[in-house]
């Protein structure tokens, strides 16, 4: 039995929440990051994955039985993307002892494997949704794609079994996390209820009448104890989303209901989140201090440009999770109980009012 878990980036959405499901099923949890927090039960492991002889400091006495790579780090162009981001992999990689402990590694990517990479993404020709796992990879420079090769070259090399794991948006929790929909559609709630403006949908047409699915972050754990405990799994990427089906125009209602605001109608027009919640720093401050929060800086906890790309897709995003099933994984977990919780959680841990 694999016991021992290495989880990369355990302080972000994703890793977080991996580490907490792996404590609670009872194994021995590093988790990596470069300013580790607090985690019950999680062994903090302090490096900057950018920084080889630093990291293979950190890991020196490290036998994980299964890696968890759940983090990556935005650049300002794709190359950069690829240069950084595939490094920090093999530097991770190359780090651990050369022991053969080391049985099982997973890698969360995303969908811009299907879509493509930020510079260039959802243009040019896209395989048709549903996403499915044997549409490959684009004609385009990726930096998951270089992140996966890091990923196959050091399993030939050290003969480890491998995962990869593609979630659509993730909803959970984290402070300071540079892709967090759900915290970034918190807060701009509590700003408009706070100032009565209107509680607009900022995206597309299509993405406001279209189909489209999500991941909840412990669904996504789930997923990757599943794949790595899962011999069949072994050496196959898979999609991961919850497995609903939802329009935003429906489920924007639901979100303005759990706050308490009306929903405004939806026109047709983008209003990006980066514009509407520009000057909203000040104002956030002052609610924080004034109720009480444990953080004040808006930039820690809402992520608009991220939320406006997913929302301002001009198609329609839908996943296919048939390989999943057929190999036994069954998991279900209806999104707007995700956002929900999520916003539960945030109210109790005083993140938000």
């Amino acid at each position: 039995m694999m016991k021992t878990a290495l989880v990369v980036g355990a302080s972000g959405i994703v890793g977080s929440a991996t580490a907490a499901l792996l404590v609670q099923e009872g194994w021995t949890v590093h988790g990596l990051s470069r300013r580790p927090g607090a985690q019950e039960g999680v062994q903090p492991v302090a490096a900057d994955l950018q920084d080889a002889a630093g990291t293979r400091a950190a890991l020196a006495g490290l036998h994980p039985d299964a890696v968890f790579i759940t983090t990556w780090l935005r650049q300002d162009s794709e190359a950069e993307n690829i240069r950084v981001n595939s490094a920090m992999v093999r530097n991770l990689l190359d780090g651990l002892d050369d022991d053969g402990a080391t049985r099982h590694v997973a890698l969360v990517t995303g969908l811009k494997h299907y879509l493509g990479p930020f510079e260039a993404y959802g243009k040019g020709a896209l395989p048709q949704t549903p996403f499915r796992e044997e549409q490959g990879r684009l004609d385009v420079e990726n930096f998951y794609y270089a992140q996966e090769d890091a990923v196959f070259a050091a399993a030939a090399r050290d003969g480890f079994s491998w995962s990869v794991h593609r979630p659509h948006t993730v909803i959970g929790k984290a402070v300071g996390n540079a892709m967090n929909m759900g915290t970034t559609l918190a807060v701009y709630a509590t700003l408009c209820r706070e100032t009565g403006r209107p509680f607009r949908f900022p995206g597309s047409t299509a993405q406001w009448e279209g189909l489209t699915d999500m991941t909840d972050a412990g669904q996504l754990a789930r997923h990757l104890l599943w794949a790595t405990t899962t011999p069949e799994a072994a050496n196959q990427d898979f999609n991961i989303v919850n497995g609903d089906i939802f329009r935003w125009q429906w489920m924007w209602g639901r979100i303005a209901e759990w706050f308490g605001v009306e929903p405004a109608p939806f026109d047709g027009t983008m209003m990006p989140l980066e514009t509407q919640m520009a000057n909203d720093g000040a104002l956030w401050a002052e609610i924080a201090a004034r109720e009480g929060l444990v953080e004040a800086d808006l930039s820690r906890l809402a992520s608009p440009w991220h939320t406006d790309a997913d929302l301002g897709r001009p198609i329609e995003v839908v996943t296919d999770m048939s390989k999943s099933r057929r190999m036994g994984f069954t998991a279900y977990r209806p999104t707007d109980d995700a956002f929900y919780d999520l916003f539960a959680q945030l109210r109790a841990d005083r993140i938000i009012p």
